[in-house]
């Protein structure tokens, strides 16, 4: 197994790492979505809600490169991580948006891939992020189980429980749970 990291993904955890971000995407997640990322049909669209300092960002447009055909559009409600993670040098098929995730994603139309990262998207508004997904897209949403050493209180882990439930229940995803990869991963296609 290769691990080393893909330029892009070694400057974004850089820029994690000086501005003392803590949450970026585990290398076993970031290579899941590089791989499904490789596989968005030509002219498709990925989405990801949560951009964080960039680096689950960086894995996306890593497993894109060197098409130019797909774009990438990615969230960031905070408005000094999306400036800092915006100044970065991103391919032109990157769109940044700022703002509530809830808000923004029913004008946003529907991805070929979808990386629900942040609260907004996956523990409020799942729904919006299903209904994002185009015929046979592809949803991944990480942490899911905790990390080693962590323990998660009851409010939390009962909104995890519901988004996992959400998930593998839901009529019109296909979902399997990915408990021993990186945080927990459910990946569910849309039928």
């Amino acid at each position: 197994m290769n691990d080393e990291m893909p330029e892009p993904v070694r400057v974004a955890v850089e820029r994690a790492r000086a501005a003392g971000f803590a949450y970026s995407c585990e290398p076993a997640v970031g290579r899941l979505l590089a791989t499904l990322a490789a596989g968005v049909p030509e002219g498709g669209r990925v989405l990801e809600i949560g951009t964080g300092a960039g680096v689950g960002l960086a894995w996306l447009v890593s497993g894109l490169l060197p098409r130019t055909d797909a774009t990438v559009t990615t969230i960031e409600r905070d408005l000094g991580r999306a400036g800092l993670v915006a100044g970065g040098d991103w391919p032109e098929f990157v769109d940044f948006r700022t703002g509530d995730a809830l808000e923004l994603l029913p004008g946003l139309g529907t991805y070929d891939l979808v990386f629900a990262d942040a609260e907004a998207g996956k523990q409020v508004g799942l729904e919006l992020t299903i209904a994002a997904l185009s015929p046979r897209g592809v949803l991944v949403v990480d942490d899911m189980v905790p990390a080693p050493g962590v323990v998660w209180d009851a409010e939390f882990t009962g909104r995890q429980e519901a988004v996992r439930r959400t998930l593998v229940g839901h009529e019109r995803l296909v979902a399997v749970e990915l408990t021993g990869h990186g945080s927990g991963v459910i990946l569910a296609t849309a039928r």
